[in-house]
């Protein structure tokens, strides 16, 4: 009979399920943790990691195809996609064996299946009790849709359009959000014409909108259409196609349609509400430690409202753990999480936007350096900038990026916004040459006072 109690009982083995896991198992206590599918959930098997290497192999198409222009001659023959999928499913199955060998070697016992949680500190599964002193929720998201309209066929989430064996030649996506525009990215690469609805007036709407606009140029010249600021109003399909309507009388047709209206918290059919969390649309309401209405009991990652982020997810499990071993772990600036959408061109921000900036402390000072005045981005033939948003006479409390590999970039910017840096702060530090990296050093000369290179 395996052994049902432990210090810290997980529902969920996500991002933020696992990392809790292993470092509550670093600090000596001992952790059962439940999951119903394979551990590493959506970020490994569905999300972060799978659509990362899509867009990683989109962009060697595009290299393939644009390759005149570094004088290679190269040219696309076409898109393998099963071997796109094949070597996809390689990256994820290197990283689920290697984070299963994690769970091995910290000791955590995993228990196979469907979990429900049963106040005050117990989750059943399959009729045995498995009670923790403390108990942590991690079931994570799903793929919304809107009222109304039904996944199947050709209408299809990121979850079908992850394992599709075809490329389709005309693509609606409904929704202009990071899902959005990076399916939208990775279906123009492989050579289909594609087609974004958002209902809000901008792509990337949670981004500052100097982003937005530097993305809907970049698309446009890409040959990627889109309709902002007009509503869907329904879909039919037949075996062929799938005909969408909007609002404005338009009309779509197309092969598929990606419905990419953003991801609810997966938190039905678990017990919480009968065990009496309090909750809202769905989510699990904490306060700033993650604990719920209930005393011994936290939540994590995409269950708790705010960004729905794998890297969010993890720090939180870190930090329930340390807290839960009484090391007292300072609570987490949800402003200072890095946000990355990986679409050609990137755009990677932290902090606040402009308009937050404005509207939190009156009045906003912004810079923005173009990368054509940075040598490693014209190397690599990519446009975009970096804007700088200061507080009125103190620190820099935002910054954004967008072009193409600039998310390898927004650790630095990460640690400026995290360390509340003044812009003579970062302005002496010393930046590799050439590299994009130079961009951010180069911003900051600018917003000392002692401007190098043109930016504007």
């Amino acid at each position: 009979m395996p052994n049902t109690s432990a210090d810290l009982v997980i529902l969920g083995g996500g991002s933020g399920g696992y990392a809790c896991a292993f470092r509550a198992a670093e600090l000596g206590l001992s952790v059962i943790l439940v999951e119903k599918d394979k551990v590493g959930g959506t970020c490994l098997h569905r999300g972060c990691i799978p659509t990362k290497a899509l867009l990683h192999a989109a962009e060697v198409a595009d290299n393939a195809r644009e390759g005149d222009q570094f004088g290679v001659k190269s040219s696309l023959e076409g898109i393998d996609i099963n071997g796109v999928n094949s070597y996809k499913d390689g990256v994820v199955g290197g990283l689920y064996k290697g984070l299963q060998g994690l769970f091995k070697a910290n000791g955590v016992t995993v228990v196979e299946g469907a979990g429900r949680f049963v106040g005050p500190n117990s989750v059943e599964v399959d009729g045995t009790r498995y009670t923790g002193k403390n108990v942590v929720l991690a079931t994570g998201s799903y793929a919304r849709t809107l009222p109304g309209l039904d996944i199947g066929g050709r209408i299809i989430t990121s979850d079908q359009a992850l394992n599709l064996d075809y490329v389709p030649e005309k693509v609606v996506v409904l929704g202009g959000g990071v899902i959005g525009v990076e399916f939208a990215s990775v279906w123009r690469s492989f050579g289909a014409e594609v087609t974004i609805v958002e209902a809000l007036p901008r792509l990337v709407p949670l981004e500052d909108e100097w982003a937005s606009k530097q993305l809907e140029r970049a698309f446009r010249k890409r040959g990627i259409k889109f309709k902002t600021g007009v509503r869907f109003t329904g879909a039919t399909q037949d075996d062929k196609s799938v005909t969408v309507s909007l609002e404005s009388g338009e009309t779509f047709d197309a092969d598929l349609l990606l419905v990419a209206v953003g991801r609810g918290p997966n938190s039905a059919g678990h017990g919480y509400e009968e065990a009496g969390l309090t909750m809202d649309r769905g989510f699990v309401l904490t306060d700033e430690r993650l604990r719920t209405n209930l005393p011994g009991v936290y939540a994590v990652g995409d269950l708790v409202p705010g960004l729905q982020l794998a890297h969010r997810g993890f720090q939180q499990g870190i930090f329930i753990a340390e807290d839960i071993a009484g090391l007292d772990p300072k609570v987490i600036d949800e402003t200072g999480i890095p946000k990355v959408t990986y679409c050609k061109p990137e755009v990677a921000s932290v902090g606040l936007t402009e308009a937050q900036a404005k509207e939190k402390y009156g009045a906003a000072e912004t810079l923005v350096y173009a990368l054509s005045g940075n040598g490693k981005s014209q190397i690599l033939k990519t446009n975009g900038g970096v804007k700088l948003v200061r507080a009125p006479d103190g620190p820099v409390v935002g910054i954004t990026l967008v072009g193409e590999r600039v998310g390898e970039l927004i650790g630095e910017a990460q640690l400026i916004y995290s360390w509340e840096a003044y812009p003579e702060d970062v302005a002496p530090l010393i930046h590799a040459h050439p590299t994009q990296n130079e961009s951010l050093g180069e911003a900051f000369l600018a917003l000392a006072g002692k401007p190098l290179h043109v930016h504007g």
